[in-house]
């Protein structure tokens, strides 16, 4: 099956659920504003065991909340990452929803990454025996199946769609991060860009080379795919194989240039 299918009984379905929960807080934590706390936290509860055990028919899940601490904070040399976020307002069952998560579901929370991270961990370990639970693009790039609780959408993605995604997003950065990648590329201008790709190795040359025609340097397109990858082991900092690369420049100073504007 090929490409992002929502044919979920072609293949047999898992019974691992791996959950990137951080919108579990925001989802129930702005909807229960007005209601006390303990509201909160049962709301939460018969959500995430519903979709778990209901919608999924999963045997077991894992979930992870993002910490305090992120690698990312100092790769990303062109401007902060998440730098946007400053004034984000967060819900009022914030901290209380966090800590519910950890001793009523065994969350787990992360450090020096995020937990899509470590969902990408575990489900590369896991490959098809899981279900990845998100509400995030991001997770779109990894093979496997998805789930989305909100749309109550599940869906398979492949190996090339997969790496198609973080193509993509190479492309058009990810203004919630604060990813700026190539201004003026938008998602129809980035599927133009990959459309002649039929593997891995042509999506990332057809994306290096839209970086070169806007006049950017390798170091910035690596700091960019860097952002964007999820790692798929312990430690992992992604970094793109140059030989596959045609007309490399040479690593430069985008970055560099920028932080003196600033």
């Amino acid at each position: 099956m090929g490409g992002k299918s929502s044919n979920v009984e072609v293949l047999k379905e898992p019974k691992i659920a791996l959950v990137d929960a951080d919108f579990l807080v925001y989802r129930i934590g702005f909807s229960t504003e007005d209601e006390p706390v303990g509201i909160a936290k049962a709301r939460l509860t018969e959500w995430l065991e519903d979709f778990i055990y209901v919608n999924l028919k999963a045997d077991e899940y894992t979930a992870w909340i993002t910490g305090k601490t992120n690698y990312r904070y100092d790769i990303a040399k062109t401007v902060p990452y998440k730098g946007n976020r400053k004034d984000v307002q967060r819900p009022k069952h914030y901290e209380a929803l966090r800590e519910h998560l950890v001793k009523r579901h065994g969350a787990i929370v992360t450090v020096g990454e995020e937990a899509d991270d470590t969902v990408a961990i575990d489900s590369t370990k896991l490959l098809d025996e899981c279900w990845i639970v998100h509400v995030d693009k991001d997770l779109d790039q990894l093979q496997g199946w998805h789930y989305n609780p909100v749309k109550d959408e599940r869906y398979y993605v492949d190996e090339f769609t997969a790496y198609k995604s973080f193509a993509t997003q190479l492309l058009t950065g990810d203004r919630i991060d604060n990813i700026p990648c190539l201004a003026g590329i938008g998602p129809k201008k980035a599927a133009k860009a990959l459309q002649d790709a039929k593997t891995k190795e042509d999506l990332l040359r057809c994306a290096w080379e839209k970086y070169q025609e806007l006049g950017h340097t390798l170091e910035y397109f690596t700091e960019q795919g860097q952002l964007l990858w999820l790692r798929r082991y312990e430690g992992q900092i992604w970094q793109p194989d140059v030989k596959l690369l045609p007309n490399k420049l040479q690593l430069s100073t985008d970055s560099a240039a920028d932080s003196k504007k600033e």
